[in-house]
This record gives structure tokens, C-alpha cells and sequence, in this order.
């Protein structure tokens, strides 16, 4: 009997492991057809496209499918037509929450926002209310501990902000610089660059106790698994 329990454990661990594996490769293959789209399919020109197929290499993701992502988003081959879409709206203590998706039904993706917001006390809101508080940014990762040196590589570009984070020395630069950044740290340097894409920051931000975040990080986790959202942004801080 107990071998029988162990067996069960061990298919149910691989199962939830499987579901989740699945879950990340779906994300993967559509940060690599959101990239392409916006891009091109050219990754020696489009670092986010480049950056976005190593990290669904690295995950096992099959060539195949990578290859096949990157032709549907350039209407090279035919397949579903996806759609990026936002939502806006509320958490608790008035944190504003902007929700990225990209999907193939619109209708199911709303359905599944609403559903998350209104369990876990949010409040959907109509599209501009809390868009107009987050600005639209360049932000790449580098592996290296070094502000200084970064700051020194990348003084020549429209830079916002450098500073040392615990996955390693963040660049905040305009929109249009993500791709020449990218481009100067990869043939001039050689740091690894962990993360590079067009992201969203709070302009202001709303800054909770740990015990208050609580109820708004479980909006944020319900929202984040949902599998056509790709990215969620909040403008809350924990003290």
C-alpha cells in the first residue's frame, strides 16, 4: 500500500511539474512571437526576439516550434491570429494593476480577467484609468555586479537609470535604445544579458505593509496564471 501511495505521489508531483512545464513553453513560444511582430524576424537586428528565443532554448523548447512561432507572428505561415490586449483596473488599497495578454479570444481572456479581479477584491476598470500612471521603457538585465563599468558602456545611448539589482546591474533607457543597448553589450562586452524587453513602470508609487500587499499579490499570482496574460504591472512597493 505504501508503494502504491509512493507511486501516486510521484505521478501526481510530475503531473503538476508537466502542467507546469507546459504552462511556461506556451508563455515562451508567445514572448518569442509577441518579440518577432514587433521586430521582425531578423534576430541579429531584434535583440528582444534573440533574447526571447535563448530563454525558450534554455527552457527545452523545441526548435521546431520556436521556428514555427516566429513565422505565424510574421505571417509567414498561416495559424491563429493573436491579439495583444490590456486591462486595467484596481486591487485592494487602491493599487493600480495593468494586466498584458496576448490571446486568440478575446472573449475568453476578458472573461478570466474579470473572473480574477472579482475574487480576489479588485475592481476592472475601462481602458485609460490607470494606464496613464506607468511609463513605457526599455529594461535589460546584465549579469554583473559592476554599476560603474555598465554605466561607462552605455553612456553614449538615451539612458534613464543603472543601478545594481539582486539579478544584477539594471539599464532603464528609452524604448527605441533596447536594441542598439543590446547590440553595443553584446559585441563590446561579455556579460550575459539575462533579460532585455519594452516594459511598464509605476510613475508613482503606493507603498504597503507586508500583512496589506498580501490581498493584492494574490490578485497579481491569480492573474499571472492565467495563460494568456503575459505580463502583470502594479505600482505597489512593501515596506
Amino acid at each position: 500500500m505504501a508503494g502504491h501511495s509512493k507511486w501516486s505521489n510521484i505521478k501526481h508531483r510530475k503531473g503538476a511539474q508537466d502542467a507546469k512545464r507546459g504552462k511556461t513553453n506556451t508563455r515562451l513560444i508567445r514572448e518569442v512571437m509577441v518579440a518577432a511582430k514587433a521586430g521582425g524576424s531578423d534576430r541579429a537586428t531584434n535583440a528582444m526576439l534573440r533574447l526571447a528565443v535563448e530563454r525558450a532554448n534554455k527552457a527545452n523548447v523545441t526548435k521546431d516550434s520556436i521556428e514555427r512561432a516566429i513565422l505565424k507572428a510574421t505571417g509567414q505561415l498561416q495559424g491563429e491570429e493573436l491579439f495583444e490586449q490590456s486591462y486595467e483596473g484596481y486591487g485592494g488599497h487602491g493599487v493600480a494593476i495593468w494586466v498584458h495578454c496576448l490571446t486568440d479570444n478575446k472573449n475568453r481572456t476578458v472573461a478570466e480577467v474579470r473572473h480574477a479581479f472579482s475574487k480576489y477584491g479588485g475592481t476592472l476598470g475601462t481602458d485609460g484609468s490607470v494606464s496613464y500612471m506607468f511609463e513605457r521603457v526599455a529594461k535589460i538585465i546584465c549579469d554583473v555586479e559592476d554599476v560603474d563599468a555598465v554605466m561607462e558602456e552605455v553612456l553614449a545611448f538615451d539612458v534613464n537609470d543603472v543601478d545594481l539589482s539582486p539579478e544584477g546591474v539594471v539599464i532603464v533607457a528609452e524604448t527605441g535604445q533596447l536594441n542598439p543597448i543590446c547590440q553595443h553589450l553584446t559585441e563590446h562586452t561579455e556579460w550575459p544579458i539575462l533579460e532585455s524587453e519594452v516594459t511598464f513602470l509605476p510613475t508613482a508609487e503606493i507603498e504597503l505593509s507586508e500583512s496589506a500587499a498580501e490581498s493584492v499579490d494574490r490578485l497579481v499570482s491569480a492573474l499571472e496564471n492565467l495563460e494568456d496574460v503575459q505580463a502583470v504591472y502594479t505600482n505597489m512597493t512593501v515596506a
